[in-house]
């Protein structure tokens, strides 16, 4: 039996591609719906782009037929809008009709009391609740979902025999096949079997495929030193140029942005590996906006970096400890043209080479933002993408169906690629304790 598929707003603003994701099934889509999108296409953002896309695409289809009667599919699929619906059918639901959700809803529950079988799609978690609760089968918009509870974390402990251990110090490498599959860049935490402080930290290379030592982690960069393994790990993949994109993933105080700021500005300022420092993340609880803040777009930009500046003027500080240091401020970094900070939401039709890219906060972006950032990186370019997945600001993404995830689990055999979950906080003791309790 064909289902019905009524489709929220949200779920096309936030994938374009949902419309004609449905197999061979039968999309709807209510007035509401397009009144809705024909609102949001005149946003600059994202969502303004993926409404803009899906009108077009609704403009194909019409050329192939009635859409109010229904256009079939390449995938035998149809696309219907409905226009015109007694809601009168639904009065016993009690829901107020003057609400656009309302409606769409009402919509859902009189085509299925009309025997249909219909599910309705909505990021909005209140959205589907609501439809659960007049019996009407509600899901989410799962095609760029990934397991976070078995998210690949880049690094995993084996326990091996002390010779194996010995070995890999005399060797400098051991073959993998001795402890298993490994990713490309993924590490090993080799510990005896017999002694557990007796360990090796080890980074998988593809292309001998063996494990080897690390040549780049472990070490003080700009005042800045790994605290644990896993700061190490992801000090080596910020360090190594052949590893051009990293995300490191880690809830607050586990030091990402700061081990990324490190490394960018060894390899922008010591190095000169990399032309500039840049530096961005999305201006989320602004509607993806800065035109609300006063001044230009750099002082407006100011006020939303604070936790970049703090970070940097941590690292001039440990740095100035036994150096003969050149900034004496962040203003004397910023100054120097090295570093710059920009909004995501000039990013899109740029093309940036040679340059150390960091995106903060990246779990905030969806999929296709993801996508459309990384897309960016032009010739000898390197990127960063931090964020915590349980700190998530936009209402339409979880741990689960974020950008960030999804680029950690869509990237992981790839050779360019490397990736590291950071578990343990090292901000403060406090820091640990909320970042763990509240």
């Amino acid at each position: 039996m064909r289902k019905i598929f009524v489709l929220d707003t949200n779920v096309l603003l936030h994938n374009s591609a949902a419309i004609t994701s449905f197999a061979d099934n039968e999309v709807v889509l209510t007035i509401e719906v397009i009144e809705e999108l024909d609102e949001f296409k005149k946003d600059h953002d994202q969502k303004g782009r993926n409404a803009r896309e899906v009108i077009r695409q609704l403009d194909t289809f019409r050329k192939r037929g009635k859409l109010g009667s229904g256009v079939e599919t390449e995938a035998g699929g149809i696309i219907k809008i409905i226009t015109k619906i007694d809601f009168s059918e639904a009065k016993e639901l009690g829901l107020d009709i003057n609400i656009t959700d309302n409606r769409i809803l009402m919509t859902a529950y009189i085509l299925q009391k009309k025997g249909e079988k219909v599910i309705f799609v909505s990021k909005d978690i209140n959205a589907r609740v609501k439809a659960d609760a007049i019996g009407i089968w509600a899901m989410d918009f799962e095609k760029e979902k990934v397991d976070f509870d078995k998210l690949y974390s880049g690094w995993r402990a084996i326990k091996v025999e002390r010779a194996k251990i010995d070995s890999f110090y005399l060797k400098k490498y051991l073959d993998s096949d001795a402890v298993g599959d490994f990713q490309p860049n993924e590490f090993a935490i080799l510990t005896d079997t017999k002694d557990e402080k007796h360990t090796a930290i080890a980074r998988h290379n593809h292309k001998k495929n063996r494990l080897q030592q690390i040549r780049y982690g472990g070490k003080e960069i700009w005042g800045v030193k790994p605290l644990n393994r896993e700061q190490v790990m992801a000090q080596e993949l910020l360090c190594d140029d052949a590893v051009r994109l990293v995300t490191l993933v880690g809830q607050a105080g586990t030091g990402k942005t700061l081990l990324a700021l490190a490394a960018g500005l060894k390899k922008v300022l010591h190095d000169s590996t990399y032309d500039r420092l840049l530096i961005s993340r999305p201006i989320m609880p602004l509607g993806r906006d800065i035109g609300y803040l006063p001044g230009t777009k750099e002082e407006k930009l100011e006020n939303w970096m604070e936790p970049i500046f703090d970070n940097l003027e941590f690292m001039l500080t440990m740095h100035r400890k036994g150096h003969k240091v050149r900034y004496k401020s962040v203003e004397d970094l910023l100054d120097t043209g090295l570093i710059q900070l920009e909004a995501l939401t000039y990013m899109r039709g740029r093309s940036i080479p040679k340059q150390f890219i960091i995106i903060d906060e990246a779990q905030n972006l969806t999929p296709h933002e993801i996508k459309t950032v990384i897309t960016r990186t032009g010739n000898n370019a390197k990127m960063i993408l931090t964020g915590d997945p349980y700190q998530i600001d936009n209402p339409y993404l979880d741990s689960s169906s974020n950008g960030l995830t999804y680029c950690v689990e869509k990237m992981k055999d790839q050779p360019m690629f490397g990736h590291i979950t950071l578990t343990k906080s090292e901000r403060s003791d406090l820091a640990s304790i909320a970042a763990d309790v509240l």
